[in-house]
């Protein structure tokens, strides 16, 4: 099944929490789109790693995503070494995707700027027709996306792009919810986190307001590249 998108995050709501509403939006326009956990997110303080598998289901079924793969690497300790490289080069050969989203490459959680790193590499190295690769028994061929996109995080940096996902927010804000576990529960006996407050999820919503207020939209997700994207019409850019 070859895809349009495909968003890779290190813990099971990395990409709802960042990307969830430009996932959305392309799936509604006809595109395909799945999802790729590196970790289960074993080491978050509240929840374990088999509510977090649960809960990522249900955050799937609301973006309406049909694939989500993960690819068990270790929280917190994973590297950016080959065995976890070749992990990631057999997700990008067997979906072989047009565009990849992945973590922000500099972030408040050092797990989020290494897995962009460890993104960004195999992307390159997946197009190395020597490196071989197998999966479920078949032969890969060699594939490199044609466009991989760092969706922003908790730090704020000055986005290359932004997607207007005003039409996608309440869904958006829905598949972060799913997480049960991690976001605010007045019923929950779990201890406080960062992320556990009403607040952070107000502080979601009114990130993807500013980066829309810039475009003049309601809501707004941002995305930073490594190299400067090419239009073929300046329309593209209204």
């Amino acid at each position: 099944m070859k895809l349009d998108i495909l968003a890779f995050g290190v813990h099971p709501d990395d990409v709802e929490i960042s990307a969830a509403g430009t996932i959305i939006k392309h799936l509604k326009m006809g595109m395909t789109a799945g999802v790729i956990d590196l970790t289960q997110g074993e080491l978050g303080t509240r929840g374990t790693a088999a509510t977090r598998m649960q809960e990522s289901e249900s955050a799937s079924q609301i973006m309406g995503s049909t694939v989500r793969h993960n690819l068990a690497m270790e929280d917190g300790f994973f590297e950016n070494n080959q065995n976890n490289k070749l992990k990631i080069i057999e997700m990008v050969r067997l979906y072989q995707p047009t565009i990849i989203l992945c973590n922000a490459l500099n972030d408040r959680h050092p797990d989020h700027g290494r897995s962009g790193r460890l993104v960004s590499d195999a992307c390159f190295l997946s197009g190395l027709s020597k490196i071989s690769t197998e999966y479920n028994g078949h032969q890969q061929q060699a594939w490199r996306p044609r466009a991989v996109y760092h969706y922003t995080q908790d730090r704020y940096h000055v986005p290359t792009f932004v997607v207007d996902i005003s039409e996608h927010i309440d869904a958006k804000m829905e598949s972060i919810k799913a997480y049960k576990s991690q976001f605010h529960d007045p019923k929950s006996n779990e201890p406080a986190t960062y992320i556990s407050s009403p607040e952070f999820l107000d502080s979601i919503k009114a990130r993807s307001a500013e980066y829309g207020r810039q475009i003049g939209v309601k809501y707004a997700e941002a995305f930073i590249t490594e190299r400067y994207p090419g239009i073929n019409d300046l329309r593209d850019l209204i």
